[in-house]
């Protein structure tokens, strides 16, 4: 496992303070503010952790109300909304500085069997045929060093490989609002369920607004052409997975307007299972020029 996943499987680790009451700390993002994927993560840990070990998280559906301090810890308070039968369902908001940052609801079902069928994997290369995250990135000669340090520090632990140039590698003309990124964590998991369905949220936050920066030819906040931030966040998970393993992120968008952007995604494993599906709304805007 490398250093990097290890800080940041700490970083997942909550602090138990009461019952249900967890405590968390940040790391290094590449925006000046908590990185909204780690919120989301470790929301999803505090209310995992309140939850039977035979009942898997099946749904979140998440706001993101203020931008998180760095530098301060973060409070997750959990709700114990329902435990039926079959489904549990959580409500935990975090804390800081006195002021909800952002508010999560999950829920979690035993396993049963049903109806299957599923939308087929789309074609993508093989992973391995691919650069790899930091070569890319370093290919960029109009990215400044600090940037492409900050970008590699933030996704240490994670082999990400962009099928096709990212949003801030090639700009200035639109493109089809649709990219393909593979990713897996670099290092072997634990096989607890949990971890894997939190990794995975952790990733996802990373790149699903990129699509709606292809659209317009924008290279996002690495070069400063839009700002923005996320605004909500929901996934479904489908199938068993695992995030040590290469997952492909199949991601666009369908609109963007009045400021905002809609990212949609899919994400199979490597063998074609439909594993998740995600959506996120994002503020994103052009800079005013004085």
């Amino acid at each position: 496992m490398s250093e990097a996943l290890q800080s940041l499987l700490d970083l997942l680790d909550l602090e138990r303070i009461e019952e249900d009451i967890f405590r968390g700390h940040s790391r290094s993002a590449v925006v000046p503010r908590v990185f909204g994927g780690q919120v989301a993560a470790q929301a999803l840990v505090a209310a995992g952790r309140t939850v039977p070990a035979d009942r898997h998280a099946h749904s979140l559906h998440a706001y993101f109300l203020r931008p998180g301090d760095p530098g301060a810890p973060i409070v997750y308070n959990v709700d114990r909304l329902r435990d039926g039968r079959s489904f549990t369902t959580r409500r935990v908001v975090a804390v800081q500085h006195g002021k909800p940052i952002f508010g999560l609801s999950a829920s979690f079902q035993t396993y049963e069997e049903g109806l299957d069928h599923q939308a087929p994997m789309p074609p993508a290369p093989d992973p391995a045929t691919l650069p790899t995250g930091e070569h890319r990135l370093r290919s960029y000669p109009h990215l400044p060093a600090e940037t492409v340090e900050r970008f590699l520090e933030a996704r240490a632990a994670v082999d990400l490989r962009y099928v096709d140039d990212p949003p801030f590698g090639d700009f200035g003309t639109p493109r089809e609002p649709h990219s393909q990124v593979w990713f897996r964590t670099n290092g072997k998991l634990t096989d607890d369920p949990l971890l894997h369905v939190v990794l995975a949220t952790y990733v996802s936050d990373m790149t699903l607004l990129d699509s709606v920066l292809l659209a317009h030819g924008r290279g996002g906040w690495a070069v400063g052409d839009v700002v923005g931030a996320s605004l909500d966040h929901a996934m479904w998970f489908h199938r068993p997975f695992r995030a040590d393993e290469w997952l492909l992120y199949d991601q666009e968008s369908p609109s963007a307007s009045g400021g905002r952007g809609l990212g949609q995604a899919r994400i199979y494993t490597q063998d074609g299972r439909l594993a998740l599906s995600v959506i996120q709304e994002g503020v994103v805007r052009v800079p005013r020029e004085h």
